[in-house]
């Protein structure tokens, strides 16, 4: 803790030790005490002291956070009396000596971290705020020292120093080597960056460490040609420097104003007279309304009066000028008002006084020159290499990159393409006023400036945008504004370019850039959230808006089908609330819960409406922003004034908004700016339009007026979208509220309850967890009054049937579900889990549309005692709850498609299926059992069948009408012949319950032996290690092929049965079942035996229709007749017709269907 000190007594600010030790190293180093007063002496261990200096800056200052050690060195007159005498020595005598040399290099080296920038930040201690005032004027002496040292440019001589490791190729070079230039590189950065604070007192002379002077130093030292060679040659020979080159030139250029510095002797004499002439005229204005209440000659005595208001209550005014009229009273009054607006808390900034923009900076006339040419060669040459560069290491987060380094990236961009767009004009006009011309020459190319017009910096400088805004960092957002502007602009000058191919290049540009909607919903929300971020922003950002607006309308006038791509945000569904609660979220992963709530962006393309969009500007935060902006209109240029102009213009007469602007406050400042006091210059051209559309707007007012007496209260508010609409029209707007969709169907799992009961024990329990037990308790009280009201008709019912017999019984009345409040009703209809319970308790809904407030009933088909039952449970599970810890809202899923549609349609099958002894064959509302789709697993063949014949489909003759109509309808009597047959299985026959003992019998003897003989040859395999059967099968296989090629024609009529299978798509299926219960059902030793469809390669293949066939020895089947074999043979011969063009294509062999006991044991599908 620090002890007070009384006034009057020294307070010690350094620590004496550490000031003693500073003083000797410095004392050390050398000084003029040797013969020649004006050559400085070093000392025997200078190189030492320098280290020992180096080293207490390091390990104290910096490790330490204090600035002890620079205070100390600062006040011992370092760099003024040892560092700049000794390099003006090495620069005269010693540049051959290497010990000087190792000398002038440390020199560089303190000087650095001496001339570093001083920022005041939020961490800034005690000490440093004892230190920065002293340090900041010591800077600038070291400035003033640098500048206008005579004999040696120590500009120069700093370049010097760094001249042979730049001769080193990169290469070559070693660490060092890079250090040396990056201290060559910052401290000319610094001393760009130092300037004189306007807080302190100057000392000296203010012109010499002004940008003038430093520009000037600049250019005779040399530096600007280093800066060229660097910037030039950047990405081959110094990619490392390119963050301290963006550096140097931010702090050169920055708030210098390029129409200025373009302009030649005549222009820039004449603007300075017309500059002269403004501030007299306004000066002019002031003693006028000045004079206006000046005091007189008897005004020496006060004056005061009291003034009685409305309310009979007393103000004092004081002073003669009140006397005049009442109207000056009443001013007067309204001076004196003072509000005290609350002061909203802001997240605190620090104050980058070095890295501020906006402060305009005047040039003198050689300075002008110096800059002007820097400027022009840079745009040549240096221009592209850096700035691409640049952004490369920003967009990948290189370590020399600062945050800082986004905003001067963006403002030297900004600058320098409107130093390029005015140097244009500046070249345009002096060959138009050129009086000899000679030849034409050709217009120069948007190239030197297209390394920022690529879509890459695009997507950067919308990104960094997107940023600032979100973060609120608003001076980055100023100067990435700034940076858009102006390549809106140059874009705007290439489209106008008379080369075509800038002409092309724009559009194209002007295409992407205006193809994306959030870039006009960031120009809108930027216009809409300015609060009280200060001039430059707001400058920034109206005049953003105002070339977007402009650039936009012209573009989307010359396109009339443009289009843009809209993305909308559909957030995925969040976990519930009461898992947080529980601390299930323990057990989450982080990046589980970041994927839910991170938004997912759905894209689409849609027609541009210019005046839709234009529209979104005309409310009243975008009318705030240009409001404030106007009224610093006594500052504003012609350029400011006229684009405020052109945005209340579109507002009160295109938009046909004017409403937005009969606010009080509104219309006092125009009537300030045309009336006073403190108006316009009158003589301004500007004047002449604000002043016509102050008239009309005025106009439109009283006629409004007229129209709408309401609009005079809501002159004292902002209008809302509503109150706008109505008094612009005179009705509400009129909204159409969209109807909600009913809620997905939901079901119990199946696996996880089958009972009614623990479906509903399922069902409340996840009521119960939602925190919707009050549902549930309703519920149970419709059924238990609903049980209630049926046992009341019930017993009436029995009475009435045992007074008079024989009496028709009466249906039950249906009982109505009554919610009992609106959120109740509610969620009747959007609680999916809510409408499940519903329907397990049989209550059914009224009415065939699912809406938003439908009835539901008891329906009349339940009686007291299911109601009673369901009561039952749902209370039972009410009380118990949830018993096996697992959540019951697992336990739901959402019902299918089918399943919820066909309860929706109909509760019971009913289904008439006619007679069949009237050949009737009536199925409702079509087709029971609809086709099976067509299987699509051999889509490959297809297409490779089709890539092989695309040539001769080409040339075959195309297939004429009656042949499709022919295929067509065969195609439809086979899946009615298919739909007919699997419709007659449904019944069931009598035959089906007969049995055959002596097939059972059979049966189970072969199956005996069968055993028997399998067993055998296990036993001979094991024994002898060769399977006996493995030859037998061999030659049982060729004497198969021997017998097929003795019956050919039964090997055909059996090609013929395969080919038919395989040729048509939808006789795939066809007879599944009698088919295959048929072909089981062939002797093998009949005449129509086939060759067996075994595969031949599998040794393990066990003939299931062998063992399963209860009737293999006896005849086929007698219900087969011959002509459902002719029908067969018939369809195979006109399949194979219709693919006779596929006869080359090898077919494989039609996979076998396996049957058990009569069914089908392969998919359908396969």
């Amino acid at each position: 803790m620090e002890e007070v000190v009384s006034v009057g007594q020294t307070v010690q600010v350094v620590d004496p030790d550490v000031r003693s030790h500073v003083y000797s190293l410095v004392t050390a180093l050398g000084g003029f005490n040797g013969e020649n007063a004006d050559q400085y002496v070093l000392g025997d261990d200078a190189l030492a002291c320098f280290r020992d200096i180096k080293r207490w800056l390091k390990l104290y200052d910096e490790k330490y956070n204090r600035m002890d050690v620079a205070r100390c060195l600062g006040e011992a007159n370092l760099v003024n009396g040892d560092v700049i005498p000794i390099l003006a020595l090495w620069w005269n005598s010693g540049q051959n000596s290497k010990y000087m040399s190792r000398i002038a290099l440390a020199c560089v080296e303190l000087l650095v971290p001496l001339t570093w920038p001083l920022e005041i930040h939020g961490e800034m201690t005690v000490n440093h705020h004892r230190h920065l005032p002293y340090l900041q004027q010591a800077q600038v002496s070291y400035k003033r020292a640098i500048l206008s040292h005579g004999g040696c440019g120590l500009l120069r001589t700093v370049i010097r120093i760094g001249l042979p490791s730049m001769a080193i190729p990169r290469s070559e070079r070693t660490t060092r080597d890079e250090g040396i230039l990056k201290l060559m590189l910052y401290y000319l950065r610094n001393i760009a960056i130092i300037s004189a604070n306007a807080r302190l007192a100057a000392e000296g002379d203010e012109e010499e460490t002004s940008r003038s002077a430093t520009i000037n130093a600049f250019q005779n030292q040399d530096v600007f040609a280093l800066l060229l060679t660097l910037c030039s040659n950047v990405s081959d020979d110094f990619n490392m420097l390119d963050v301290p080159l963006l550096e140097t030139l931010f702090h050169i250029v920055k708030g210098v104003n390029v129409e200025k510095l373009f302009m030649n002797d005549t222009q820039r004499t004449a603007k300075r007279s017309d500059e002269l002439n403004d501030l007299l005229q306004q000066e002019s204005s002031l003693r006028r309304e000045y004079a206006k209440n000046a005091p007189t000659r008897h005004g020496r005595f006060g004056t005061m009066i009291w003034v009685k208001r409305d309310d009979a209550k007393v103000s004092t005014v004081s002073g003669q000028d009140v006397l005049k009229d009442g109207q000056a009273t009443l001013y007067k009054m309204d001076q004196s008002k003072k509000w005290n607006k609350p002061q909203h808390r802001q997240r605190k900034q620090d104050e980058t006084v070095n890295n501020d923009f906006s402060t305009p900076v005047h040039l003198n006339q050689t300075a002008s020159k110096n800059l002007r040419t820097f400027v022009e060669e840079f745009l040549d040459s240096g221009f592209n290499p850096l700035f691409t560069h640049v952004r490369k290491a920003v967009e990948r987060e290189s370590v020399r990159v600062l945050p800082i380094n986004r905003r001067h990236y963006f403002y030297t961009v900004a600058w320098f393409l409107e130093a390029e767009r005015v140097r244009r004009v500046r070249q345009s006009e002096k060959r138009s006023q050129s009086e000899q011309p000679g030849k034409e020459l050709e217009p120069d190319s948007f190239g030197l400036v297209a390394g920022v017009l690529n879509q890459e910096n695009f997507v950067f400088l919308n990104r960094s945008m997107q940023y600032s805004f979100d973060n609120k960092e608003w001076e980055d957002l100023n100067a990435a504004m700034r940076c858009f502007t102006q390549i809106l602009l140059t874009i705007q000058e290439m489209a106008q370019s008379p080369l075509e191919e800038d002409q092309e290049i724009a559009e194209n540009i002007q295409n992407r850039i205006f193809y994306e909607e959030t870039t006009h919903d960031r120009i809108l929300a930027v216009i809409r959230g300015y609060t009280d971020q200060g001039f430059g922003y707001l400058d920034a950002c109206t005049e953003l808006s105002h070339v977007f607006l402009r650039m936009l309308e012209r573009y989307s006038k010359e396109n009339v089908d443009m289009q843009v791509r809209s993305r909308r945000r559909a957030r995925g569904k969040k976990k519930a609330t009461e898992q947080q609660q529980e601390g299930a979220n323990d057990e989450e992963p982080a990046s589980e819960e970041e994927d839910f709530a991170e938004a997912e962006r759905e894209s689409k393309e849609r027609k541009f409406d210019f005046t839709r969009f234009a529209t979104r500007f005309c409310n009243q935060k975008s009318v705030d922003t240009f409001v404030t902006f106007l009224k610093y209109y006594k500052e504003l240029n012609t350029e400011q004034l006229k684009r405020a102009h052109r945005y209340f213009y579109r507002i009160a007469f295109k938009q046909e908004m004017a409403v937005l602007l009969f606010r009080v406050d509104i219309l006092n400042l125009f009537y300030r700016m045309i009336k006073g006091p403190g108006a316009l210059d009158s003589k301004k051209p500007i004047f002449r339009e604000w002043e016509e559309l102050v008239r009309q707007l005025v106009r439109r007012l009283i006629k409004k007026l007229d129209q709408r007496p309401a609009l005079v209260t809501e002159l004292l508010f902002s209008k809302i979208n509503s109150t706008a609409f109505y008094l612009e029209y005179g009705y509400d707007k009129q909204t159409i509220r969209t109807t909600r969709r009913a809620p997905a169907e939901l079901e119990v799992d199946p696996r996880e309850a089958s009972t009614v009961e623990e479906k509903l024990s399922i069902v409340v329990a996840a009521l119960v967890r939602d925190e919707q037990a009050g549902l549930v308790k309703w519920i149970s009280d419709v059924l238990g009054s609903a049980a209630d009201e049926r046992e009341a008709w019930e017993a009436q019912k029995q009475a009435q049937n045992d007074e008079v017999l024989g009496t028709a019984e009466s249906p039950n009345p249906i009982i109505a579900v009554k919610p009992h409040d609106d959120s109740c009703r509610t969620a009747m209809f959007l609680n999916a889990k809510l409408r499940l319970l519903l329907t397990l308790v049989k209550f059914e809904r009224l009415g065939q549309e699912d809406v938003e407030g439908a009835s539901w009933i008891v329906p009349s088909a339940l009686g007291s005692t299911e109601l009673r039952e369901s009561k039952s449970v749902i209370d039972k599970a009410l009380v118990i709850g949830d018993t096996d810890g697992r959540d019951p809202r697992e336990l739901l899923r959402r019902k299918y498609a089918g399943e919820a549609r066909g309860g929706a349609e109909q509760t019971h099958l009913d289904v008439n299926f006619g007679s069949d002894s009237e050949g009737e064959d009536n199925v409702p509302d079509g087709s029971l059992f609809p086709p099976n789709p067509r299987s699509r697993t051999n889509a490959l063949d297809e297409l490779k069948k089709k890539r092989k014949k695309r040539l001769d489909d080409v040339e075959r003759d195309p297939i004429d009408e009656e042949t499709l109509e022919e295929r067509r309808q065969a195609r439809l009597e086979n899946t009615r012949a298919r739909l007919a047959k699997i419709k007659s299985d449904l019944y069931v026959h009598a035959s089906d319950e007969e049995t055959d003992e002596e097939a059972d019998e059979e049966f189970f003897r072969l199956e005996e032996q069968r055993r028997k003989d399998q067993s055998e040859r296990i036993k001979n395999a094991l024994l002898h290690g060769v399977p006996e059967d493995a030859g037998a099968r061999s030659s049982k296989k060729r004497g198969k092929r021997s017998n097929d090629s003795k019956a050919p024609g039964e090997g055909a009529s059996g090609k013929r049965r395969r080919h038919s299978a395989q040729t048509s798509e939808l006789d795939d299926d066809d007879d599944i079942l009698m088919s295959d219960t048929a072909m089981s059902r062939e002797s093998p030793s009949g005449e129509n035996n086939d060759t067996p469809l075994i595969p031949g390669d599998d040794e393990l293949y066990f003939d299931d229709d062998l063992a399963f066939r209860r009737d293999r020895e006896k005849d086929p089947d007698p219900h087969v007749s011959d002509e459902t074999h002719a029908s067969d043979a018939s369809k195979a011969d006109e399949g194979a017709n219709e693919d006779d063009e596929d006869e080359d294509v090898p077919l494989a062999a039609p996979a076998r269907r396996r049957m058990r006991a009569g069914f089908v044991m392969d998919s359908d599908s396969e």
